[in-house]
């Protein structure tokens, strides 16, 4: 009996190592809500599969299997729209703003001035006077940035996968025009087909799709 859960235990150990390896490498902080789900899932399926001595091997591995590929189709689908990764990870939130903070963006998340004293301090930030933007990326952890940079430097994607990111033009204080006749003497006249670009300290980087 005890040498079938060890058989057991070290199948499904390597299996759950394989599944995890074909679902792409991302580090524990960086794992989104569905990335979240789907381990501890496997994680409680395996245990369950160990536990019951009668259970097969392959009655354990077909749910697990099942949801790697569930996992991988909606990663794919997350790559190719940006509407489904915002609805599946998130945005990220402005929590600072100039010094000031955004209540709204704070009630929203459910983030209360405790943590976000806790995240600045754990970056050596003591005062909220020393920030111009802290962003509340998807993951959970903070960004900082300081007033020792001008917010005007600050680089956010203003379009991605075709689509203009009217709220970062805001923050740099720029407006849609501004940026497709930008865009066009760059040699970009359609937004469509660009499918990363920001803009810092007068320097353009695009990417085409």
């Amino acid at each position: 009996m005890y040498s079938l859960i060890g058989i057991k235990a070290v199948t499904l150990y390597l299996l759950i190592l394989l599944i995890f390896r074909l679902m792409g490498k991302r580090e524990i902080g960086e794992l989104s809500l569905l990335d979240l789900i789907v381990f501890m899932m496997i994680a409680e399926m395996a245990a369950f599969a160990i536990e019951d001595p009668y259970m097969s091997f392959m009655q354990a591995a077909f749910p697990m299997v099942l949801l790697m590929g569930l996992q991988i189709l909606l990663s794919w689908f997350s790559l190719k729209s940006k509407k489904f990764r915002d609805l599946m990870d998130g945005r990220p939130s402005i929590l600072i703003h100039n010094g000031e903070l955004v209540e709204n963006e704070m009630r929203k998340n459910r983030y209360n001035i405790d943590d976000l004293m806790q995240q600045l301090r754990e970056k050596e930030v003591f005062d909220l006077q020393e920030v111009s933007f802290a962003i509340l990326e998807p993951s959970g952890t903070l960004s900082v940035l300081r007033k020792e940079r001008s917010a005007g430097q600050l680089s956010l994607p203003l379009v991605m996968d075709g689509r203009i990111q009217s709220r970062h033009l805001d923050l740099i204080g720029k407006n849609e025009s501004w940026l497709r006749k930008e865009l066009k003497e760059q040699g970009h006249n359609d937004v469509k087909n660009i499918f990363f670009c920001t803009y810092e300290d007068g320097q353009w980087f695009i990417s085409s799709s």
